[in-house]
């Protein structure tokens, strides 16, 4: 019986997208039978992500800088792991240059306006032809993102 090899990445084997202001976007798996994405983003301080609340749940790590929800009072810094049960909402706010997060999150982002109603969805294969798309635009060769 052969045995399933692992899949490695190294730092720059899949290129990071400017998504404005000078954040950046990357996807690193998208497990489509699970609902399962990973994403990593370097935030710049004022980056703000709209108000959302999420189908399932999802795991933050983060590796430098400063960011937070504004609903809560804590900081995710350098080290931080936050876990989000589904049905959470928050908007996050990046506090510091340089943020740099990763999310593996199940289902979906439900997008809030300021009266508390749907104004988008985005899943994992959504934020993933984003990605290619802005891989395109951006003059870089099309990732070769792990999909299953």
């Amino acid at each position: 019986m052969e045995l399933p090899e692992a899949v490695h990445f190294g730092q720059n084997d899949l290129p990071f997208v400017d998504i404005g202001d000078g954040s950046k976007l990357k996807v690193l798996q998208l497990r489509i039978g699970e609902g399962m994405w990973i994403i990593e983003n370097i935030f710049q301080a004022g980056y703000e992500v709209e108000t959302h609340q999420h189908t399932g749940p999802v795991y933050g790590y983060t590796t430098s800088g400063a960011w937070k929800y504004r609903e809560y009072d804590y900081v995710n810094r350098a080290g931080s792991f936050l876990y989000e049960p589904a049905g959470s909402k928050h908007t996050l706010q990046c506090i510091e240059d340089d943020t740099r997060v990763w999310f593996q999150m199940y289902g979906s982002n439900i997008n809030l306006d300021a009266q508390g109603n749907i104004s988008s969805v985005v899943d994992g294969p959504m934020t993933l032809a984003f990605y290619y798309a802005m891989c395109e635009e951006q003059g870089l060769p099309r990732p070769n993102v792990l999909v299953g």
